[in-house]
């Protein structure tokens, strides 16, 4: 049974530590590049636990409400991957808004506690996938954030010297066009 006591303290300490912040920006970096959020109600999960890290595994637990389960297809999509995903029907406690004095605990001035059933989710993900999405999520980007150019042009005048010091022919006009390349272009 979770409590929302319990999820603050964890979501106080991943924002209190460099290390479980990156290692959480990173695990949601893989579930992302997997295209989890793809399938229904993943996105609207929320962190109960986690993460945990381990020598070999990161683990991390998300909740949703009852009628909110996400699609057990995500989770299939990450068995692919070598992850451990596993599902449980729990409830949560959570305080009862005040309107009345029947909502008020007996001897106090906080609200009742109602159980609210959920959907737990545990993702037990390896820590060589992760490193291995990094890795492409670096490649892909520079040092400031910005994408990377996949091609670079290349202006069309340049001639490439071969082994022999000759230098290789100029690529042809476009038919129908002067050299200059100020002819009438064909349109696909």
């Amino acid at each position: 049974m979770q409590d929302v006591m319990d999820i603050i303290k964890n979501v106080e300490r991943v924002y209190e530590s460099n290390t479980s912040f990156q290692v959480l920006k990173d695990f949601e970096r893989v579930l992302d590049q997997l295209d989890v959020y793809v399938y229904d109600n993943w996105l609207d999960g929320e962190l109960a636990s986690g993460p945990h890290i381990g020598r070999h595994w990161v683990t991390c637990r998300f909740f949703w409400p009852l009628e909110k389960m996400p699609d057990p297809m995500g989770g299939k999509r990450l068995l692919d991957y070598d992850c451990k995903v596993g599902y449980v029907k729990t409830s949560m406690l959570k305080p009862r808004k005040i309107r009345t004095p029947d909502d008020i605990r007996p001897g106090t001035k906080k609200g009742k506690l109602d159980k609210e059933p959920i959907w737990i989710v545990e993702i037990k993900m390896p820590k060589k996938l992760i490193a291995d999405i990094w890795t492409g999520y670096e490649e892909k980007f520079d040092f400031d954030g910005e994408a990377q150019a996949e091609n670079a042009e290349q202006p069309a005048d340049t001639t490439a010297a071969d082994a022999g010091g000759a230098a290789a022919p100029a690529p042809a006009a476009p038919a129908g066009g002067d050299a200059a390349g100020g002819g009438a272009e064909a349109v696909i």
